[in-house]
């Protein structure tokens, strides 16, 4: 199945520039669209809701046919009671690309595509996919273990596995990409695009303070904290934020998953003192603006082809392996 234009057309590298709560907001959706990735911010991340009007009145009228499209992420789960005013302001502005998160509906799906968007599902198991599909989803982010935020458990290389065994649709994979090798990784094992968040956190347009931004500089994968605790579902924290809010990193008590608090239910909020990371932060050594990540990103993803086109031609099919 061929990618539909809005994730293929004017894009420098196959990425999306994941949506990060507080953190994304228009400067940085500029500077990645302008990149050449496919930017994308929160719904609620405009604060008030009126806000989110503004927000989409600036992007829609500062990027060009130059520029890459933007994303809009969508809390779907019950707990948003901001969704259908979310919702309508993608549709007044036909948001290219929209992203939903917890939960698959129909109705969200039939509204992006009356005016032509289309619609990127999260998922983290075999089971919400085949459901983001069947409520017409056109395609899905497979997040993977690794993945900053709400992540899941599965290995990359057999999420990726088993979803192409039935869906030849648009698949973007989430877990731990902070590098242009680990893009092309995605693609080799059957992804079409990569799924970029953190790295994007320790760059000079993100909406995040400066001791964040050290600690995803300063951190690696084993710094990185899997727990329910602040939301009620599972996901990934820097060790840093937890221990700074006067919590031990290894005797975290388990949330009520039937409770999902995106407002965070203990005295630590997730969307204040909680800082949310993946496991690819180590390659992550400097602040640095998004055009310079980018470019960085771009240069290992050519040298990673080519070496894999080495790679491949020494253990290519015309191979002759003793017995």
């Amino acid at each position: 199945m061929s990618l539909p234009s809005s994730l293929t057309g004017r894009l420098s590298l196959p990425a999306i520039a994941a949506p990060l709560f507080i953190i994304s907001q228009p400067r940085l959706v500029l500077a990645q669209c302008r990149a050449g990735l496919v930017g994308s911010f929160p719904a609620l991340n405009a604060r008030p809701a009126e806000q989110l009007d503004a927000w989409l009145a600036e992007l829609t009228s500062s990027l060009t046919e130059r520029d890459a499209p933007f994303a809009v992420n969508q809390i779907v789960h019950k707990s948003n009671d901001r969704l259908e005013h979310d919702l309508g302001m993608c549709v007044k502005y036909r948001v290219p690309i929209v992203i939903t998160s917890l939960g698959a509906r129909e109705d969200v799906n039939a509204a992006v595509h009356s005016y032509g968007g289309i619609v990127l599902h999260d998922i983290t198991n075999i089971a919400h996919a085949h459901k983001a599909i069947d409520k017409g989803a056109d395609g899905l982010i497979a997040v993977a273990a690794g993945a900053g935020g709400h992540a899941g458990t599965l290995s990359p290389f057999a999420l990726v596995q088993e979803i192409r065994q039935w869906f030849d649709g648009p698949l973007v994979l989430s877990g731990a990409i902070a590098t242009g090798r680990a893009i092309l990784a995605a693609q080799a094992i059957g992804a079409d695009l990569a799924y970029i968040g953190s790295a994007f956190i320790a760059t000079t347009e993100a909406n995040a303070s400066a001791e964040y931004k050290k600690s995803i500089v300063d951190s690696s994968a084993g710094d990185i904290i899997y727990t329910n605790l602040f939301t009620g579902v599972h996901g990934n924290y820097l060790r840093s934020s937890i221990e700074h809010a006067g919590l031990d990193p290894a005797h975290l008590p388990e949330s009520d998953p039937s409770k999902m608090d995106f407002g965070g239910s203990t005295a630590a909020k997730a969307w204040r003192d909680i800082w949310g990371s993946g496991q690819g932060i180590g390659a992550i050594d400097a602040v640095a603006d998004v055009a310079t990540l980018v470019a960085r990103l771009r240069r290992e993803y050519v040298e990673a082809r080519d070496d894999l086109a080495l790679k491949s031609a020494t253990f290519g099919a015309d191979t002759v392996h003793a017995t």
